[in-house]
């Protein structure tokens, strides 16, 4: 196994489940020492468990922060360097789906608070890591967007405009930052197996849900759900040196849904 991670720190947030998770788990195999926040600081616990079984001498800090708290950020980046050292690569991914409801009828906190989270969340995320990455003169940045940035999805106002707002200031700091040796990209995951899109499936049909999520992937070009590893993988690369020269674009994940006429 090629350990792209041997002495990086990497700090990851929306660690407890997910995306956040599998890629925690799939950089722990590689060597990462590893930064995980979350808001839920039980389920930050049972990553690291997840963790230590994979890669039993990894070195782990866990923070419990609300991504959409400014101060709450500044700390955890602060955190991170105080215990770890620098930061080489950051998964900038906490998000929330948010309620789903046509735009007249989406509530407005709901649409403030999934902005808060989603957009404010990364941008915080970004305005601190970039400041230490700038000074290491070095690092990569994997902003979680979504096929819902990319796209329009419905029913979804607050998730589709915060995640277009994700790959927007992707673009932004990607052509701002490439000079000082530091690469900046999203992905953009289509339907996924975590248990955000879980929850997302809840909402349309809470009794037959996952008759739901047959025929919510039945378009899909590869009739399934993707599954959390195969999008930790692909976070992986793109957190490694290897994809340093991939810059201010976004990625999807999606099994070329997103491209389907």
């Amino acid at each position: 196994m090629n350990n792209r991670f041997d002495g990086k720190v990497v700090l990851i947030t929306g660690a407890g489940s997910g995306l956040g998770q599998a890629t925690a788990l799939q950089i722990a195999k590689e060597g990462a020492k590893l930064s995980l926040v979350d808001l839920n600081s039980a389920s930050l616990e049972e990553t690291k468990s997840k963790v230590m079984e994979v890669s039993p001498k990894a070195e782990v800090i866990l923070i419990t922060a609300d991504v959409s708290d400014e101060k709450a950020v500044e700390n955890y980046v602060n955190e991170t360097v105080a215990k770890l050292g620098k930061i080489d690569s950051f998964f900038n991914n906490a998000g929330i789906e948010g309620k789903q409801n046509l735009t007249e009828d989406y509530g407005i906190d709901e649409f403030q608070k999934v902005v808060a989270i989603n957009l404010n969340g990364v941008f915080y995320g970004m305005k601190y890591v970039l400041k230490v990455m700038k000074e290491q003169g070095f690092g990569s940045i994997v902003n979680t967007a979504s096929v819902g940035g990319i796209r329009g999805v419905g029913n979804q106002s607050g998730y589709a405009a915060s995640k277009h707002g994700v790959v927007g200031l992707t673009k932004n700091s990607g052509i701002e930052y490439g000079q000082y040796g530091i690469s900046i990209k999203a992905i953009a995951p289509g339907a996924i197996m975590t248990p955000m899109v879980e929850g997302s499936l809840k909402q349309m049909d809470p009794d037959n849900w996952e008759e739901v999520g047959k025929q919510f992937v039945e378009p899909n070009p590869m009739k399934r759900f993707g599954k959390p590893e195969e999008v930790g993988y692909l976070v992986a690369f793109l957190l490694s040196d290897q994809a340093n020269f991939i810059n201010a674009t976004v990625i999807p994940i999606d099994g070329g849904q997103s491209y389907k006429y």
